[in-house]
């Protein structure tokens, strides 16, 4: 097997929302107009009107996705401001309603909507997506086989979405809910190889179900376009570093699976259906929650399995590849809580909304002056 490149590709999806009044605000088609000139094909229309997505060029490390995002939230920012608009990243709005949302009207998005009816109406959530650049299919795929098993322990540090319009709704990622809705969604199912994923979705291509790849919607997935793994079980990260943290986690365990694979090692393979336990123990508490640990055969808490994430298995390719100091910043949220848990703190303290949403513009702008 050819070893992988272990390149990093991170986008993000922000909201769009006029500090008059803190509601999201479509208006994604005037400055995609002028962010082309600015950023090129880095910038993107989303379903809808009030999201703009962004993309980081193909990075070697954390630090430079870093130095990437700083540039995009940096320039959004601006693109917004020139409108008296600003930008926040959070999962889901603390209390804008999706029935009022404007759709982008562009043939991919009013195709969506056509399929999926009020499921992509509803679909007003902010996601943050990892690609690891994986080139061997074979590798990428056994990847995924094994990668599944810690995505949920990853989307507690990036839990941001605590709110559906307006209500507390008891999970901390309540966008992972929404999201659910869609078919072909989810943790993956384990596959044998690349035939198997290859047939399987080529099945749906042919039998009308899917136009490609980009229809599959799994937690963890092939690109269809490119060679990467893409992680896409997160919630959008409020802070900067947060999203650099869970970038250089994704990449220090396919770094670690690799190691193993390569000396005729793994990691076991658990059950689809205990690592959606796992997912739904994510969504629901979070941080203060506990996972299963599937070894084990118990539960644990999860700073607990976080921390041996980190402290053990990732161990060494952490100070291989030079990441310690991003991969680290994971110990500053569990010290601090997710951007979920700091929302709720803000809720309980202030009885508003509205309070949240500006500390969400204020986060978001964060490590980036």
């Amino acid at each position: 097997m050819q070893a992988p490149s272990l390149t990093l590709g991170i986008e993000e999806e922000y909201q769009i929302i006029d500090p008059a009044t803190g509601e999201l605000k479509s208006f994604i088609t005037q400055i995609l107009d002028e962010g082309k000139l600015v950023l090129k094909e880095q910038i993107k229309a989303e379903l809808h009107q009030s999201m703009v997505e962004v993309g980081t060029e193909i990075c070697r490390t954390p630090a430079d996705a870093r130095a990437e995002l700083v540039k995009l939230r940096r320039s959004i920012t601006g693109l917004a401001g020139k409108h008296g608009l600003v930008i926040a990243a959070a999962g889901s709005h603390p209390f804008s309603n999706w029935e009022q949302q404007e759709i982008t009207p562009f043939e991919r998005y009013l195709g969506v909507q056509n399929d999926m009816q009020d499921l992509a109406r509803q679909l007003l959530i902010f996601g943050t997506h990892v690609h690891i650049g994986i080139e061997d299919r074979e590798f990428l795929i056994d990847a995924m086989n094994v990668a599944r098993y810690f995505a949920p322990h990853v989307l507690c540090l990036s839990t941001s979405s605590p709110f559906w319009s307006g209500r507390r709704t008891g999970l901390k990622s309540y966008r992972s809910i929404i999201f659910r809705h869609f078919p072909r969604s989810g943790i993956p199912p384990r596959f044998q190889g690349t035939a198997e994923y290859d047939g399987m979705v080529d099945a749906m291509v042919r039998t009308g179900c899917v136009p490609d790849g980009s229809k599959i919607w799994y937690d963890v997935r092939p690109n269809h376009r490119y060679p990467t793994l893409e992680f896409r079980i997160c919630d959008v990260c409020t802070k900067v570093d947060e999203a650099v943290c869970i970038a250089a986690i994704f990449q220090a365990i396919i770094a670690k699976l690799w190691k193993l694979r390569r000396d005729n090692l793994t990691f076991r393979e658990y059950p689809t259906e205990l690592i959606e336990e796992n997912k739904w123990r994510a969504v629901r508490y979070g941080l203060e929650g506990k996972l299963l640990d599937l070894g084990k055969q118990k539960e644990v808490p999860v700073r607990e399995l976080i921390h041996e994430l980190i402290d053990w298995f990732l161990r060494d390719v952490i100070d291989e590849l030079g990441t310690r100091k991003e991969i680290e910043y994971a110990y500053t949220i569990m010290a601090g809580g997710s951007s979920a848990d700091r929302q709720l703190k803000t809720f309980a303290d202030t009885g508003t909304t509205r309070a949240v949403v500006d500390q969400l513009v204020r986060e978001t702008q964060e490590g980036i002056e």
